[in-house]
């Protein structure tokens, strides 16, 4: 063996402890033994072996009841926030003149909430009611014409009368040799005269009275010259009366520094908007397999991320006879052979009470629960297992 290499090697029981193998004083000791642990680790996985094993048929039961139990509440994050809400605009054009309201500002029905220069339209109104009077003036000249008309013809016809006589007696006269024949041709020239004069007359009068309206005896305030004078006066009192912009609903203005005093507006133009702050409700998008149970006047249960921990309660108030899709500007055609399944969403309008709740405000996005009172049920589960069954 090498100089180099030791053997340590057991002593003997009998020999001095001090003593070893390799000659040195130093004392040496045997290890001791290890007790045996393997008993207690095959105890403890035994023990967690049928732990799981319990668990398992547990968890198991307790999902398919949660699930079979489960899917009365349909829920969905894809709603938010409507009002009502205006661009408030008159139809008239002007410059403004007055702003009544501020940023923000809460306002009420019928607040003011600007003023268009009114002059120009003061100045129409006043034409307006002038050319009433001017028509109510030619009318009743029409009707004095018409009485004037009829004494004429009352005269023109006695005329006639008279010189039918006088013609006839010439006549005889001229036949008996006493009269000359300058005298007849004379009566009958007057009679025909007068004839012609007495038709002119009538004709004359018939205008009268189709100016009138066929009605010459009835009040001018049924004529129709009138009443459209009167119209245009109450259309230049209505686009004086719109100079004045009023709120149409309560609610909150909003954009007003988009106008100011001095600007010109013209008609049907947006000054600002105004927000309805007394009703709102939950415009929400459901996916079409999300309404199987759906049905309008269900209670729903609105959350908000603004308010953690607050819940608005409402119903189902409608739901939309056709997909989103459908109203869009170019509808998806699915005529290619490239064609692919999409799950549509239909809009559901929820209608919320706001009652002694936080201010819900327009845009704002909420989560939506309706409870359908239906829950899956056993067959929904079997038909659920076994269709992820076969997919598998």
């Amino acid at each position: 063996m090498p100089d180099d290499t030791k053997l340590l090697l057991r002593p003997d029981p009998a020999e001095s402890p001090e003593a070893r193998p390799d000659g040195s004083n130093e004392q040496w000791q045997a290890p001791s033994p290890k007790q045996p642990e393997k008993p207690l680790q095959s105890s403890r996985r035994s023990w967690l072996r049928w732990v799981l094993f319990l668990l398992l048929p547990i968890a198991l039961i307790a999902g398919g009841f949660w699930y079979v139990t489960g899917g009365q509440v349909m829920s969905t994050d894809d709603a938010y926030v409507e009002a009502d809400k205006v661009g408030v605009s008159t139809d008239v054009a002007g410059i403004v003149k007055d702003i009544d309201v501020t940023e923000n500002q809460h306002v009420e029905t019928g607040r003011v909430l600007y003023r268009l220069d009114d002059l120009p339209f003061r100045l129409a109104l006043q034409r307006a009611e002038a050319q009433v009077g001017m028509v109510a003036d030619a009318l009743n000249a029409l009707k004095a014409n018409y009485r004037d008309m009829q004494a004429q013809i009352q005269q023109a016809q006695h005329d006639v009368d008279y010189y039918d006589r006088e013609f006839r007696r010439q006549q005889t006269l001229l036949s008996t040799g006493a009269a000359a024949q300058v005298a007849f041709d004379t009566a009958r020239r007057n009679l025909v005269n007068a004839q012609q004069k007495l038709a002119s007359l009538n004709q004359q009068l018939a205008a009268i009275a189709a100016n009138l309206n066929g009605d010459p005896g009835g009040p001018i305030e049924q004529h129709p010259r009138y009443l459209d004078a009167v119209a245009q006066r109450d259309e230049a009192r209505r686009q004086l009366d719109h100079t004045v912009v009023k709120a149409p609903f309560t609610g909150i203005v909003t954009n007003v520094y988009a106008i100011a005093p001095g600007k010109y507006l013209a008609a049907s133009t947006t000054a600002f908007y105004l927000v309805a702050s007394d009703h709102v409700w939950v415009d929400a998008n459901p996916k079409e397999t999300e309404l199987t149970y759906v049905r309008p006047g269900q209670p729903v249960t609105v959350t908000v991320d603004t308010y953690p921990g607050t819940e608005w309660h409402g119903t189902v108030e409608s739901i939309s006879p056709a997909a989103a899709q459908e109203f869009s500007l170019l509808p998806a055609q699915n005529t290619s052979g490239n064609w692919v399944k999409v799950v549509q969403r239909i809009p559901m309008r929820v209608r919320v009470d706001t009652s002694d709740l936080p201010p819900l405000r327009a845009g704002m996005s909420v989560e939506v629960g309706v409870d359908t009172g239906h829950a899956r049920g056993f067959p929904h589960f079997l038909a659920a297992l076994f269709g992820a069954s076969r997919g598998a």
